[in-house]
Order: C-alpha cells, then structure tokens, then sequence
C-alpha cells in the first residue's frame, strides 16, 4: 500500500506518537489546571511542553500566546470572527480553502467587505495585486501558505510586509505548510498563524492551535466559545490573560500529548531536512507524471515553490473513478474531487470535476514515487 493522501491528515505517524498519548492516558489523565493536584500538574506541565514546542518550531518567543485549538479551521474562525466587525475589509486570495471561504462569506453578510485577489491558473499570487486590493479600512490580509490543491506556495513573507505598511495585520492558514516548510512568524510578519496537528506536525486529529504575534491585541480579539477554564473561577466573565481567554473546556490534553511528541520530532529531524526530501520527491513526480500522455499536471511544476502535493487529470477519466482505480488495482491512497477548495478549482479551470491529488510527506520514498507513476501510465492507457 502506498499513502498518498498526507494534505488530508499524515499518515503513518512517527513511533513516539501513540507512545506519548499511551503514557498521558496512563501515567497522567488527570484535567489541567482544574485542580491542584499533583496528577493535574502533570497534565499542566503536558501542555506547557507542547506551547513550548509550537513555539520554538515557529521562532516564537511567548508560549503562552499559542492557543490550542480542535484543529485549523476552528483557530481561522476564532481570528475571523473575533477580529472583524461591520465595516470592516478584509483582502484574501482565490485559492483559500473553505475553513477560510466558508467564514468570511458569512461575515460578509453581516457588513464585513471581502476582497479575494485572484491568482493565477496556476496559483501564483502577485504581491503587486494583493496591494491594489488593499484599502484604508483593511484590517486584515488572510492567506493561506500554501494550497491545498497544488501546494503553490503564496507569498506570505511580502503579505507580511505589505500589511506592515498599510496597518493592518496577517492571518496565515498554515494547515498544509507547518512542518513541511520553515515558518518564522517574527521574520515573516505573521500576526496570527492557524496551524493544524494532524498533518506535517505528524499528531493526532483534533488537534491545532492559533499563534498570536505580539501585534495582536486579545481585547481586540474575541474569543470564539467562553466557559470554564479553571483560572478565576470567582468571576462569571472570560479570563482577559492568554492563553485561558480562548480556551475554554477541558483540553484535549491526550491530543496534545501526542501534537508535542510530533512537532519534537519534526524538530529532532529538522524542517529543512524534511523539505530537501520533500521537494525531490516532488521534482520525480512531476517529472514522470508530466511524461504520460493524456495527464495534465496542475500548479507550478516547480518543486521548490510547492510543498509535496500535486494535482493532475487524465484526459477522458472522471479523476474519483481514477483514485478507486489507483486503489483497487494498485494500493494506491489518494484524493479526487475538490479538495473543499472550490475557489481553487475555479482559478485552475478544474471546476466542478476536480483533480486527483497526490500529497507524498516525510515517510514516503522514491520506489513508491516510480511505482505510482508507472500505475498512472497504467490507468491512462
């Protein structure tokens, strides 16, 4: 079997992963910060450890400003709809995913104006007209870092700076790039950085989180769901300190556990390393696929401005008749359809058939590159 599905959730995990959740179940399980006993400290502690790594993977100072999250989507609606009110404009691109669409088109409805920037047919974002669609009543660029669909990178380090000058901040979806690409938030201007545990962070579902930048300021920001949080359980209103402002419940501590183990390892391997492998496997499928007749290729073609997902048809093949093929016949697990990226597929003119996607991660190697583009050849026959 080869797992070709990695921008949907990472798959296999590292060894360490279940053994981290294993020994939170185990050697801790109790609630943190709702008690103060000596099991609950531990389970504090567990948490810090993984605010502690989030943050160090992401050149961040300031643990306590990465929030934990069921996953991106729920950090990108936190930022959206905490941050922006009526009257308000917001700049995006044409390639966002719907955990960023389906958000800001409601806002829209409520007087928040949406300007989406078109990108290329190959999903290039030009920094030049990202700043013409920015406007004195721009509070926020939101962008992902990379798309779903063909992994194009966006420019989110000039997003960073344009937003710098124009006063307003920089929401970055990272779900397809944490782990799989260096992210400096300092460096890059990221003001607030939605990330998700269960891809190239290499944890468990469930989990993720939001980073905010030192421009960001909480009171400004509200939190998506309020409740208990075991701090100043004296007073009926929201703690105002991070991190317990926007997270209320009981965590998903056991998730945590293994979202820590999985950014240590990435850290042990080191992001660079991961995407020196990433991208040559990358380079050998584009090159073999771009080889077969029939097959149209999606997105740059160029490994070093895309993370390792690629998108392609076959000319005359329904690409979700294609994956059950490539599965059945070949043991080969990936994606077809829209990836729930609709306005992505639109700017690629793969609107409403879709592609068929493979997504390769740091587990993946060259013989299953070549044995997939051998079943490809196969298929389009």
């Amino acid at each position: 079997m080869i797992y070709f599905d990695n921008a949907a959730t990472s798959w296999p995990k590292p060894p360490g992963i279940a053994a981290a959740m294993a020994r939170y179940l185990e050697e801790v399980g109790a609630s943190p910060g709702r008690s103060g006993h000596r099991l609950a400290i531990a389970a504090a502690r567990a948490l810090f450890s993984a605010r502690e790594a989030v943050a160090q993977l992401f050149h961040f100072d300031d643990p306590l400003r990465v929030v934990f999250a069921t996953n991106a989507t729920e950090a990108l609606n936190l930022s959206l709809t905490g941050l922006l009110r009526p009257g308000d404009h917001v700049v995006t691109s044409s390639v966002e995913h719907n955990s960023m669409m389906r958000p800001l088109r409601a806002l829209q409805k409520n007087g928040v104006e949406v300007t989406v920037v078109p990108c290329s047919r190959e999903g290039v974002l030009d920094p030049n007209r990202l700043e013409f669609a920015i406007s004195p009543r721009t509070r926020l660029i939101a962008l992902t870092h990379a798309s779903n669909v063909t992994g194009t990178l966006l420019p989110v380090a000039e997003a960073g700076q344009l937003a710098r000058e124009h006063g307003a901040l920089l929401l970055v979806d990272a779900a397809q790039s944490a782990g799989a690409c260096p992210i400096d938030v300092t460096a890059d201007g990221i003001d607030l950085l939605a990330f998700t545990g269960h891809k190239s962070l290499y944890g468990p579902t469930g989990t993720g989180g939001l980073l905010l930048g030192e421009r960001v300021d909480p009171s400004q920001l509200q939190p998506l769901i309020r409740g208990g949080t075991g701090s100043h359980s004296e007073h009926e209103e929201q703690p105002e300190f991070l991190p317990d402002r926007y997270e209320s419940g009981t965590p998903n501590a056991v998730g945590v556990a293994g979202l820590d183990a999985g950014v240590r390892w990435v850290l042990g391997r080191g992001v660079e390393r991961i995407r020196t492998h990433e991208v040559a496997l990358t380079r050998q499928l584009i090159e073999g696929l771009s080889a077969i007749p029939g097959v149209t290729l999606y997105g740059t073609r160029d490994a070093e401005r895309q993370t390792a997902t690629l998108s392609f048809t076959i000319a005359g093949k329904d690409p979700a008749e294609v994956s059950v093929r490539l599965d059945e016949n070949f043991g080969i697990l990936c994606r077809a359809g829209l990836h729930c990226a609709p306005a992505a597929h639109r700017t690629l003119g793969t609107f409403p058939q879709g592609t068929i996607r493979f997504s390769l991660g740091a587990f993946n190697t060259p013989e299953e590159v070549a044995t997939a583009v051998a079943a490809v050849v196969e298929v389009a026959r």
